[in-house]
């Protein structure tokens, strides 16, 4: 009887053993997850394209010699700053100054016969008074038959070469101011070869390149010096040929300058007419406001807006990124459950998402207008967990 009872102890010992282990071994209830939601909904969207371009200057110009000859100075450097008519190149001018000073020979030696040529058309006057004194006088007495018709014939001959004497004389002067004008115009000449010599700079702005040192033989055409006006950039965006029918002059873009992680307000100043047959596309030039750390050369892209749409958006919190894919919580029945959003149109059974912008992110397929998702999406979520929505 004793035993028995001792085996029926232990019995509800190890029973109650039992029971105390498979309590412990029970696993605590799961906390529900405390989130945020917010509600899928249609919003009007912007709509438009983007296209990519480069920063150039509006006004440049490269400065090259009109004449052959060595570099003898370069008085700037690339980033230098100049003002309008600053000299930048100076050219040997050793050949040019002798070429003025010949042409200047040439207008002494002009000169010196002027005095020549005035007493010339003097003394022809002086001759030409006399003889038609003299034949006056020889008129009133051949009148009057006091003299043979071989006086009066003499007297009116020396009266016509008198005339004649005048006209040559005056001949010579105007062909003495001839020779004056050509030399005048050969110094002319000779002095604007010789300030070729000199570049200047035609407008205010900035040294943006330089190709040549002092002893580079200058040649006609080649450039030695590029120059850009400051504070009068632009973008010049290259666009399909498709979208012509939709920019217009004066229509207001946005710029952004990845470079200086800025975005811009701006407006389309010029369209290109011609379409390059060999890209199909044609250049758009977009007037850029006046920035310090805007460069020529920088890359841009232009977003032209062409009216709005309605998109399905969420706050850009609530997708996780799974890799390639992107996920989003939908919350049913007081669980979390996940559906897989991916930035790639792989089939259409996955669901993709599409622009973004400062109201949030376009879904373009796996959720429908109303459904609530977790925003921010906490990392503590799981597929089928127990979620506490809080305002």
């Amino acid at each position: 009887m004793k035993r028995i009872t001792a085996v029926s102890i232990g019995l509800a010992l190890l029973a109650s053993c039992g029971k105390d282990e498979a309590r412990r071994a029970a696993p605590a209830p799961v906390a529900p997850v405390t989130v945020q939601t917010v509600t899928a909904a249609d919003l009007e969207w912007p709509s438009g394209f983007e296209a990519t371009g480069t920063i150039r200057a509006r006004t440049s110009a490269s400065l090259s010699s009109k004449v052959m000859g060595y570099v003898q100075q370069i008085s700037v450097r690339v980033g230098d700053h100049v003002r309008a008519g600053q000299t930048l190149v100076t050219l040997e001018v050793q050949d040019l100054d002798s070429a003025v000073r010949t042409a200047e020979v040439s207008r002494a030696e002009v000169q010196s016969a002027v005095p020549e040529a005035e007493s010339g058309i003097a003394a022809a006057q002086a001759s030409l008074n006399l003889a038609r004194a003299t034949f006056r006088r020889m008129e009133d007495l051949f009148a009057k038959k006091s003299i043979s018709n071989q006086e009066f014939d003499e007297a009116t001959a020396r009266l016509k070469a008198a005339e004649a004497g005048l006209e040559m004389s005056r001949a010579r002067r105007a062909q003495i101011d001839s020779r004056m004008a050509q030399a005048e115009q050969g110094i002319r000449s000779a002095s604007v070869m010789r300030d070729y010599s000199k570049l200047t700079a035609p407008f205010a702005g900035v040294i943006t390149s330089r190709s040549a040192e002092p002893g580079t033989l200058a040649t006609p055409g080649v450039p030695l010096l590029t120059l850009e006006q400051e504070g009068s950039l632009r973008l010049e965006a290259t666009l399909d040929e498709s979208r012509l029918g939709l920019v217009k002059v004066g229509q207001p873009v946005e710029v952004a300058i990845e470079a200086l992680d800025r975005k811009l307000a701006a407006r389309v100043s010029e369209i290109e007419p011609l379409v390059d047959a060999a890209s199909r596309s044609y250049v758009a030039k977009i007037d850029l406001p006046a920035l310090h750390q805007l460069r020529s050369g920088l890359f841009g892209r232009v977003v032209f807006g062409i009216g709005s749409r309605k998109v399905l958006t969420i706050p850009a919190g609530a997708l996780q990124d799974r890799g390639h894919l992107q996920t989003v919580f939908v919350i049913e029945d007081g669980a979390a459950h996940t559906r897989l959003v991916t930035t790639r149109l792989v089939t259409t059974r996955l669901v993709t998402t599409g622009e973004r912008g400062s109201a949030g992110v376009e879904i373009l397929s796996g959720l429908s207008a109303g459904e609530k998702v977790a925003s921010p999406a906490s990392p503590a979520l799981r597929d089928g967990a127990r979620v506490e929505v809080r305002p």
